[in-house]
């Protein structure tokens, strides 16, 4: 099963020598953004329909929020969904990545440095952190190996309508002490993490 056999976040620590802690990730960094009239148009669409499995959520909530703001930095980064990210089968880090993001701009398949994983589920955002984890630390990898280091990645477990997220640095995933709700705030989170890497990383990797 690949990922899907990290079922918890300490599977993942104590199979590869990390450590997890919660944190307040962003503290009062994030400028909220007002989501555009087609997201929102979409997103109605999309609760007047039935949203009980993942696939329906992952298709009809998150992937139009993520396209959005795919939108936003579309000279800087790729959108990927469902792409194999296979770094080390013998240690379960292999499988597809609900989401990924590479600091590319119109790349037609995944491609180092990626720099965030967002991993989609019906309900329950604990069944995700642990996939999530495992699929940051194989970016990780995959980056060092093909000598695009990033010292910093980031990620998410989200429903579609909360989204909870990690970093990993050092060695150590951060895990952010509450989920988010409000789209305003989602949509801020998501574009302080592109810029970030942005402004740190893609002069050398994506000149």
């Amino acid at each position: 099963m690949g990922y899907g056999n990290f079922k918890k976040i300490s599977q993942v620590t104590k199979k590869f020598g990390l450590d997890a802690r919660i944190s307040d990730l962003f503290d009062n960094d994030i400028n909220v953004k007002i989501p555009t009239d087609f997201l929102l148009k979409s997103l109605e669409m999309a609760y007047k329909s039935p949203l009980s499995t993942e696939k329906a959520r992952s298709e009809r909530l998150i992937s139009p929020i993520l396209m959005e703001i795919a939108r936003s930095f579309q000279e800087d980064i790729t959108l990927f969904s469902g792409e194999e990210l296979n770094v080390n089968s013998d240690n379960d880090l292999m499988g597809v990545c609900d989401f990924s993001f590479d600091l590319h701009t119109q790349k037609i398949y995944l491609e180092t440095p990626i720099i965030l994983i967002a991993e989609a589920k019906g309900r329950e955002l604990k069944w995700g952190i642990g996939q999530c984890a495992a699929q940051l630390y194989a970016a990780h990898l995959m980056n060092e190996q093909e000598g695009k280091t990033i010292d910093t990645l980031y990620g998410c477990a989200t429903t579609g309508t909360e989204w909870l997220f990690l970093k990993f640095e050092n060695k150590i995933f951060y895990i952010d002490r509450k989920s988010q709700t409000d789209l305003t705030q989602v949509l801020g989170t998501w574009h302080w993490i592109i810029q970030f890497f942005i402004d740190n990383y893609a002069k050398k990797y994506n000149p």
